[in-house]
């Protein structure tokens, strides 16, 4: 009785092993791609950050340089659309402006870039964050 439990185990395991393991991973991978794509594709903010300073220039601009990193792993992104809320000492809103990168930012890189502005002298702190991004086709 327990050569014949002993063997059919071994009948069993033989034929589980026979099965290609392969192409079971790449259709899951490929579908689980698939959905990730579709993910960074409808929602591109939750995979761009920016990170910026600002300092004045000696002919009295404001320059503010910073780097947007892209997050994704599957999606570029394209025409990112940048918005700038400056606040004075009292924490009042005195000015306000919205740019567009043209640049492509490919997944996991990052993108420099340098913004020059005329700014009120009250100005104190500057505020920068994405309003939307395209997906770069």
């Amino acid at each position: 009785m327990y050569k014949l439990i002993f063997f059919a185990s071994i009948i069993c395991f033989i034929a589980s092993c026979k099965s290609d393991p392969s192409t079971i991973d790449t259709k899951a991978y490929e579908s689980q791609k698939q959905s990730l794509a579709d993910k960074e594709k409808t929602n591109p903010l939750a995979f761009l950050h920016v990170k910026s300073e600002y300092h004045k220039n000696w002919i009295g601009q404001t320059v503010v340089s910073g780097t947007i990193t892209n997050t994704a792993t599957v999606s570029s992104y394209k025409d990112v659309r940048l918005k700038m809320l400056c606040y004075d000492k009292l924490n009042k809103m005195v000015e306000e402006h919205e740019d567009v990168l043209d640049a492509i930012i490919k997944p996991n890189t990052s993108r420099n870039f340098k913004l020059r502005y005329r700014l009120p002298r009250t100005t104190d702190s500057i505020a920068l964050s994405i309003m939307s991004a395209a997906v770069h086709e």
